[in-house]
């Protein structure tokens, strides 16, 4: 098994600290030189959507790529939604994926599969081994390739695996170009463009620091542009001190009135808007159908140097790049026996957030203002439900706690879309992660009423609702994270969730409070 001892020192050379996993027997010679390789801690989900969400908050928080193990295609598949949501962050993410020994495929096993065609989607890049130098030149490029692009999958055939063929070491993996940037040679045609009014600037990337963010607010205070982020950002750094931007609307009747005027549109790391679905009567687009589109940087890329020397062309050098002061609002005496509500849910979470948090965010119609109340709370990063792919919120927790053990981690959790991966808690407590999941339960998917009704189809009837209830049973989350052995509480009012989550916040390991919602 000397190839599977290689292709670990090979990742762990590469900066690779942490292999998430749920392997089986086509990678056991892997599994077994996780022993020889100490410098790569192993870090076991119980279902492979955990594996790959853990991943991702992982590689989003470390910068670095995150490496999973993942048991053929149909372990792939299994982990494929969660990998959705990282392709769409370009989350620097290897999976390794084991394959049947190279003459057995032939032989049409039960688990036989086409991995390539189950991987491309999610995938910005993808290889397959088939000798041992082989396995290890491909496990150095693809540290290159995700550090680059984002997700990407490597297959290892078992006898691959296990061969104890002699190998050299392998090349070094492709470096990314350090030549100028194509921004750099036309930033004064954007400036150009910007001053003349009508524009809209909107940002992504894997990553909006605060220098970003300020040096965007800069651009729109000089020219009047409308600088927004992307609607569902990979990862931003806001709260006190920090200049909050307004996100692009979820919904395209409000996002189609709000970018209506722009006569062009700058799109700094992000993809151009689109709607997330198109409905009956409402426009594709929220952008104008002559609208101009101009990329300053592509999707994915870091934008801070780009924004910094536009915002430098328009405005001058900055003298202050940090927002003034701002105080997330408390709750006033009267308000700590009412029963929970989004705004109230808002208003205690900022509150309450410790400083230099990591928000996890996906808690869908019933968090509909914690983004923006967060804007006053202390220094944080907001991690976003990228690719609207449900069951990423507290896998992509555990990954965060996992990049960043000295922060405190919060997942704000819809109850429907947790019981996708809830199986991410049993992780949280063998780990022993500072994680706070706040389950925020109205027994329904309450989300698919309003959708629903912007689609046209008729008012839901007793059948349609019954696909939206949960309720019948209801669900008990408390008593599902004890299970999993994390210590829970359930909370009704605004009082109970402010006291729980600052007992949360002060106790060291994963806890989750059950917030219930009328």
């Amino acid at each position: 098994m000397e190839t599977a001892v290689r292709m670990l020192e090979t990742f762990a050379d590469g900066g690779v600290e942490v292999c998430f996993a749920n392997p089986g027997t086509s990678e056991m010679h892997l599994v077994a030189a996780l022993d020889r390789v100490p410098r790569i801690r192993p870090v076991p989900g119980l279902f492979e959507g955990v594996v790959t969400g853990a991943a991702d908050g992982y590689g989003r928080m470390r910068g670095a790529p995150a490496l999973t193990l993942l048991h053929l295609g149909p372990g792939l598949s299994n982990g494929s939604a969660n990998l959705h949501n990282a392709f769409r962050a370009r989350t620097p993410i290897i999976n390794l994926v084991g394959d049947h020994a190279v003459a057995h495929r032939a032989n049409d096993a039960p688990l036989q599969s086409d991995i390539e065609s189950l991987a491309r989607p999610v995938s910005r890049w993808f290889a397959a081994a088939q000798t041992p130098q082989q396995a290890l030149e491909l496990a150095s490029w693809s540290l290159d390739a995700a550090a680059r692009e984002g997700p990407g999958t490597l297959v290892l055939p078992a006898d691959v695996a296990w061969s104890d063929a002699d190998t050299k070491r392998p090349t070094p993996g492709r470096t990314a170009s350090s030549g100028t940037p194509t921004w750099d040679r036309d930033i004064d045609r954007f400036a150009d463009r910007l001053r003349t009014g009508g524009c809209a600037l909107v940002l992504g990337g894997r990553r909006l620091g605060a220098e970003a963010c300020a040096a965007a607010a800069r651009i729109g205070a000089a020219t009047g542009a409308m600088v927004l982020t992307d609607t569902f950002p990979a990862r931003v750094e806001r709260g006190r001190g920090r200049v909050a931007l307004p996100r692009i609307p979820y919904l395209i009747e409000m996002s189609a009135g709000l970018l209506a005027g722009a006569r062009t549109v700058i799109l700094a790391g992000a993809p151009a808007p689109v709607a997330f679905f198109a409905l009956p009567g409402r426009p594709m687009r929220p952008t104008a159908g002559d609208a101009e589109i101009l990329t300053l940087c592509d999707a994915g890329e870091d934008p801070t140097e780009a924004l910094v020397a536009l915002a430098e062309a328009v405005s001058g050098a900055a003298s202050d790049l940090t927002a003034p002061p701002a105080i997330a609002p408390g709750l006033a005496l009267s308000e700590h026996d009412r029963g929970l509500d989004p705004d109230l849910l808002a208003r205690v979470v900022a509150a309450t957030l410790p400083a230099n948090a990591i928000v996890c965010d996906e808690s869908i119609s019933l968090g509909l203002y914690a983004y923006d109340q967060a804007a006053g709370a202390a220094p944080h990063d907001w991690l976003s439900l990228t690719g609207g792919a449900i069951g990423q919120g507290l896998p992509l927790a555990t990954g965060a706690a996992i990049a960043c053990p000295d922060r405190r981690v919060v997942a704000l959790q819809a109850d429907g879309s947790a019981l996708y991966t809830v199986q991410a808690l049993w992780t949280q407590a063998r780990e022993s992660l500072d994680v706070t999941n706040v389950i925020l339960n109205n027994g329904a998917y309450a989300i698919l009423n309003m959708e629903l009704a912007r689609a046209g189809a008729s008012p839901g009837g007793r059948a349609a609702q019954a696909l939206f209830d949960l309720t019948r049973p209801a669900i008990d989350f408390c008593a599902l994270a004890a299970g999993f052995g994390v210590p829970a509480t359930r909370v009704r009012t605004a009082g109970e969730l402010a006291a729980a989550l600052a007992r949360a916040q002060a106790t060291p390991g994963p806890s989750l409070i059950e917030a219930m919602f009328p």
